[in-house]
């Protein structure tokens, strides 16, 4: 974009709570946010970091990339740079980031993740808390020794009507099919990326010998890879997630690509703050996106989120119908959690 001026913040919000998946445990999350300025507008957009695939490793690495406008910069970073070009073109347009991508919805079911807890009676407490808030639907962290436990202390508390699936973050191998056919019993909406996201084979493998519909996530890095993933009948799911795949407009292209397919996508999420959670409502309201996203209200992670708060309404998060992501930072809680800016011009 002609006459623009980048600037890049690194910040660091803590977590309300320590999130454990099978990959790790966070306290705080660290995004690196992409500021684009223009003769008429400013734009947004967020890189996460740290929080494994779909992330960059450090904030040093997305910067780097972005400061030498290096062509083999990693996804999340051109993502994030594309989606604050985005922002302050659909501004100068007056027209919101919904409506570029062919939003069809004004609000988006709203799912919960919830990581690995200390306890079962911990988790339990934890369902019990998120259904009270209103949320459509609950993913279960789950790893080797905490999957079929869980499940089952789930099930039986809550019963068969509430709309659950589990994530393994890659931690299984296909030695563990039989061991992950016992969670077929449960009814489960989906089980997420159970092998390495490198094992399409093994997904396609796996997803012969369990009943429960298999959704690729840290599978999917491009539309080859989805392409690849459905010919080989690896998954019958899929996570949609656009700083994996670079950016809005990729994802968007995956989307159709699943709806020509008659393959159901969901939009996932990676803790993002207000500003990369704007953009992924606007992408969750287009029409494929038939099942809750990962996409929670503000008061889930954040004591204070970075843009006005997110607030769950029926069990849906509204999406932003302003120009461009339609949000915008509290300059007080930037300033706040900012470790550093740099202007990259």
């Amino acid at each position: 974009m002609s006459g623009e001026s980048v600037e890049l913040l690194h910040i660091a919000l803590p977590l309300l709570a320590p999130f454990r998946t099978a990959a790790g445990t966070h306290h705080t999350v660290e995004k690196l946010l992409v500021r684009v300025v223009t003769a008429t507008a400013e734009g947004w957009g967020e890189c996460p970091v740290g929080l494994g695939p779909g992330s960059v490793d450090s904030v040093g690495e997305a910067r780097d990339a972005l400061r030498t406008g290096d062509a083999t910069a990693p996804p999340p970073a051109t993502g994030a740079l594309e989606t604050a070009r985005l922002d302050a073109e659909l501004r100068t347009a007056g027209t919101s980031l919904a409506s570029r991508l062919g939003a069809t919805k004004t609000a988006v079911d709203a799912g919960v993740a919830i990581g690995i807890a200390p306890s079962v009676p911990a988790l339990l407490d934890e369902v019990e808390r998120r259904l009270g808030e209103g949320y459509r639907r609950v993913k279960l962290k789950i790893g080797p020794g905490w999957d079929v436990e869980p499940v089952t202390a789930v099930r039986d508390r809550f019963g068969g009507e509430v709309a659950l699936q589990v994530d393994a973050n890659g931690a299984y191998t296909l030695d563990d099919a039989e061991h992950l056919a016992n969670l077929d019993r449960f009814g489960l909406l989906m089980l997420e990326q159970p092998l390495p996201a490198e094992d399409l084979e093994g997904h396609a493998e796996l997803a012969r010998r369990v009943r429960t519909p298999v959704c690729l996530d840290e599978s999917i890095t491009s539309e080859a890879q989805l392409d690849r993933a459905l010919t080989l009948g690896a998954c019958s799911i899929v996570n949609v997630k656009p700083a994996r795949l670079g950016g809005l407009l990729t994802a968007k292209r995956i989307h159709d690509r699943c709806v020509n397919a008659g393959v159901p996508v969901w939009c996932g999420g990676m803790l993002e703050t207000g500003i990369g959670r704007s953009a992924n409502l606007a992408l969750a309201a287009l029409p494929g996106f038939t099942l809750p996203a990962d996409l929670s209200a503000s008061n889930r992670y954040f004591e204070r989120d970075l843009t006005p708060p997110f607030v769950l309404d029926d069990g849906q998060l509204a999406v932003p119908d302003g120009p461009g992501i339609g949000v915008d930072p509290l300059p007080d809680v930037l300033d706040a959690v900012t470790v550093s800016r740099e202007d990259v011009t």
